[in-house]
């Protein structure tokens, strides 16, 4: 098994005295989170297609750090900024840290996807290349080839610097290198082949053993590339991919049509500088040459790889049926024992609270809630917030029927969401053909709060029900995310929900709130308070603690007050995902926090805090990381959770974390990351423990459920 210990940590000062030395760098410590990510995918006592599923996920997540983060950092080099941040480094030198640290990865991730091909050929999933292709499969690749690739697939001439094409972001290109002709006057030429995304990246073919045998389409395109130039002698070629700087925003206090605007910036990542050009280890030099010169690729921005491409395609081939014993053993989400499916969720919902933690739990009662509410003729309005959702949501279908059905409906479509933006659009453009009540969020914010409200007309007045939540609307991610939900029918907690729905869609000022807190109005200042607060108990001989739950750690203030927390001797236990700013462990300024970071099947994405409170226990889910984007650029929410016997279940998910000795790994001084080791103790796998538990509880609840027995009756004997 890796040890994360040994990888590069986060540049930082060496001296605790210095003001640089309090922070890490944001960028680094999100490297070093896709670290674990990657150990995870080169343990070798995970089964093979969830090493792959990992391998394909830090794939993903470098493309997107490279077109956001290396982007947004290139731009500021171009103005010539060179303001440090926190941690003391100018952009130039986060790049030239970034670059060093991302050519390690991707080191890393060739040397694990090798291993793994060779581990998943043994176990029937094989990758077949060119030269190994028997005279069958050979033909069966010529067929496809001429039947589809040739037919789809259109090449490009390019005769000068000042015809090179303009290349998608992100797809697989091929480029050849020809021979001079005549009209050349002896200079080489280029042509490249777009593979576009119609065709499938993996090529089904027979194979003479059991199992799946596939071939890479760029193969395919590479073996046969001599039928798209008849006549022409081709004298090498490459398969490439560039990444496009991506981080463009809109000002949108200047748009006066926002969706428009957004169409603009999708528009304008298509022209975005190359940030980083990928190639195939075995690309021809000359072709080489040509493209780093076309694209204006520095040594810095080049990454050779002998691995395919876009690793993160791979996910494809984690879902292979016939393959289960190479799969982690299903852990199918189970019905809270809180949700009777025979009642009405109106109907639970008014006994009391209901707490549900995702995916241990199921989301269907999240998705019932709404289309009930749909259905409902006494519910008169759903106000509800969407940042991202799936594909084919039921609970858009839910939203449109439900104003067909005459209710009022307004929904916050967030338009901003990176690269959910064309989605969002088109998602918000069908809810209003069905006469709901559209508002493309709020000028200047992103809206990042998750919660829908309910207002329904009951016979001793008008109830709003109200779901807040820790994570997105979308019935696929519930599956794979760990999140909380709160669903309620707390008379203050939804006139609160409705006081902020309606700022936000509407002119007036946002107000105080009886008990939430919203961003960017007052989220941090209250963090902060409940800080200080647990700081000033402690200097006063009382009991104080921290612990909380959060996905990225990078705000200044709330980090110097975690600080001074330390300093006065209150423990403070940090769970954090991934980025994390703040250095723990160190002698009089950190010395009583402790970080771990656990990544494990399920995506961590459950924002829990916890304050001691002088024993009464303040407990919050939220939507919000403690990052300045999300407490400055961001509508969020931070919930308070009162229902005794919610609050003492989100304590226990806490501490489960906590005590996380196989999956965790603890955050040093100097930034690296080392595995929690059991020694001793029992094993402890929070997320295996958390899906325990919740199967516990089920059956706790079954075998107490009351058992009636009720005749069938015959027809006019009901009496």
């Amino acid at each position: 098994m890796p040890d994360t210990a040994a990888a590069s940590p986060p540049a930082a000062s060496s001296s605790a005295s210095a003001p640089a030395a309090r922070f890490f760098n944001r960028e680094l410590s999100w490297l070093e989170f896709n670290q674990r990510v990657l150990d995870e995918a080169r343990d070798e006592s995970l089964p093979l297609l969830e090493r792959l599923k990992f391998l394909a996920i830090t794939a993903s997540n470098l493309d997107e750090f490279f077109m956001v983060r290396v982007g947004g950092l290139r731009v500021l080099v171009e103005q010539q900024i060179a303001t440090p941040d926190p941690g003391g480094m100018t952009p130039i030198e986060q790049l030239t840290a970034i670059g060093a640290r991302a050519r390690e990865m991707v080191a890393q991730q060739q040397a694990c996807f090798s291993e793994l091909e060779q581990k998943l050929a043994e176990a029937g999933i094989r990758r077949v290349r060119g030269s190994d292709l028997t005279d069958r499969q050979a033909k069966a690749v010529e067929q496809v080839f001429e039947g589809e690739i040739f037919a789809v697939m259109t090449p490009r001439a390019i005769r000068g610097d000042d015809e090179f094409p303009l290349l998608v972001n992100q797809m697989l290109h091929v480029a050849v290198h020809l021979a001079p002709d005549g009209s050349s006057d002896g200079r080489p030429r280029l042509a490249i082949i777009p593979l576009g995304r119609s065709l499938p990246r993996f090529l089904t073919v027979s194979g003479a053993e059991r199992g799946y045998s596939f071939v890479l389409l760029e193969d395919i395109v590479v073996r046969l590339v001599h039928r798209f130039f008849p006549g022409e002698k081709i004298q090498g070629h490459a398969v490439f991919r560039i990444t496009r700087n991506a981080d463009f925003t809109l000002r949108d206090d200047l748009a006066t049509d926002l969706l428009a605007g957004m169409e603009g910036i999708l528009t304008a990542r298509k022209y975005g500088a190359c940030v980083r050009l990928e190639v195939a280890a075995d690309a021809n030099e000359k072709v080489l040459s040509t493209l780093t010169t076309a694209l204006d690729v520095g040594s810095a921005d080049l990454f050779q790889t002998t691995a395919p491409l876009d690793l993160a395609a791979c996910m494809q081939l984690t879902d292979l049926a016939g393959f289960e014993s190479l799969r982690y053993e299903p852990w199918p989400p189970q019905r809270s024992p809180q949700i009777d499916n025979s009642a009405k969720m109106f109907e639970i919902m008014g006994r009391g609270d209901v707490l549900l933690y995702h995916p241990y739990e199921s989301f269907d009662p999240v998705l019932r809630l709404i289309e009930e509410a749909a259905a409902d003729p006494d519910v008169l309005a759903i106000k509800q917030i969407l940042y991202r959702t799936s594909r084919k949501s039921p609970i858009v279908a839910a939203l449109a029927r439900a104003a067909q059905r005459g209710k009022y409906v307004t929904v916050i479509v967030e338009l901003k969401a990176r690269f959910d933006e064309a989605r969002n659009i088109e998602w918000a453009r069908s809810l209003e053909e069905h006469g709901v009540q559209v508002i493309y969020g709020v000028k200047g914010l992103k809206t990042h709060a998750k919660t829908c409200i309910i207002v329904r007309r009951e016979p001793h007045g008008v109830v709003r029900y109200v779901h807040f939540g820790t994570g997105n609307y979308n019935e696929i991610t519930s599956r794979l995310y760990s999140d909380a939900s709160l669903l309620t029918s707390s008379e203050e907690l939804g006139a609160d929900a409705v006081a902020f729905f309606n700022a936000i869609t509407g002119y007036s000022q946002p107000q105080r709130y009886r008990k939430i807190e919203a961003a960017p109005t007052g989220l941090r200042q209250r963090i902060i308070e409940l800080i200080e607060g647990e700081t000033h108990r402690r200097k006063g001989g009382q009991n104080a603690f921290i612990d909380a739950k959060i996905n990225s750690l990078v705000d200044p203030e709330i980090i110097n007050a975690l600080y001074a927390a330390s300093q006065a001797g209150v423990p403070v236990r940090l769970n954090v995902r991934g980025v994390c700013c703040l250095r723990p462990g160190v002698p009089e300024l950190s010395e009583n926090i402790s970080v771990v970071s656990i990544v494990d099947r399920y995506l961590e994405h459950a924002r829990i805090l916890h304050f001691h409170h002088g024993g009464d226990d303040l407990v919050f889910i939220s939507s919000a990381d403690w990052m300045p984007r999300n407490l400055d650029r961001r509508i969020e929410l931070l919930v308070p959770v009162e229902d005794p016997a919610a609050r003492s279940r989100l304590i226990a998910i806490l501490e489960t974390y906590f005590d996380d000795n196989v999956k965790a790994r603890m955050l040093q001084p100097d930034g690296s990351y080392k595995r929690v080791k059991a020694g001793r103790k029992k094993p402890r796998r929070s997320q295996e423990i958390l899906y325990e538990e919740v199967c516990r509880r089920v059956r706790e609840a079954e075998q107490t459920q009351t058992t009636t027995f009720e005749p069938h009756r015959a027809p006019g004997n009901e009496e």
